[in-house]
């Protein structure tokens, strides 16, 4: 006796008659579409509609205040505006100091972070400068204090040269 499958058509009869609920389904959409002589026929039936490309999250919110004092110079002391991407403000070298952070920043990494706790740092006393930078940078609060009390304060200061003023110890 041959063997039988009877699962062979029902299953394309099933296949049938959802491509033809499916067409039903689209007809009245189409239908309904403005028609546009221009168009070709798959624009307007079923493909998703011709877009221009998401644009890059902007990063324009990138704003720093830094504020300088006690640097030795009289005019490097005080307080700047830092905006970057552009880059401008009242900072001295916005298009520098921008650069430097571009340059500085890790993902996952606080680019703001102080030395860490228990640091073996050279006795050497850079002078009286003290920062402050406050503000977003990279969608994160910022809020940083800079000096230059010894040489691992020294190196972290002159790590953001030219966001902080070059400062002769």
């Amino acid at each position: 006796m041959p063997f039988h499958r009877p699962f062979r058509f029902a299953t394309a009869a099933t296949t049938t008659a959802a491509a033809l609920a499916a067409l039903a389904l689209t007809a009245p959409v189409a239908a309904s579409a403005p028609a546009s002589p221009a168009a070709p026929a798959d624009v307007l039936i079923g493909s998703p509609p011709l877009t221009a490309p998401l644009p890059r999250p902007s990063r324009s919110s990138d704003h720093l205040t830094v504020t300088v004092s006690d640097s030795g110079k009289a005019a490097t002391n005080g307080t700047y505006e830092l905006y970057c991407h552009p880059a401008r403000g009242t900072h001295t070298d916005a298009r520098g100091a921008c650069d430097k952070l571009d340059s500085l920043s890790r993902w996952g990494k606080d680019l703001f972070a102080g030395v860490p706790k228990g640091s073996k740092c050279t006795m050497q006393y850079g002078g009286p400068a003290t920062a402050r930078i406050t503000g977003r940078w990279a969608g994160r609060p910022v809020d940083a204090r800079f000096s230059r009390a010894d040489g691992c304060e020294i190196s972290r200061w002159n790590r953001f040269v030219p966001v902080l003023p070059s400062v002769a110890s």
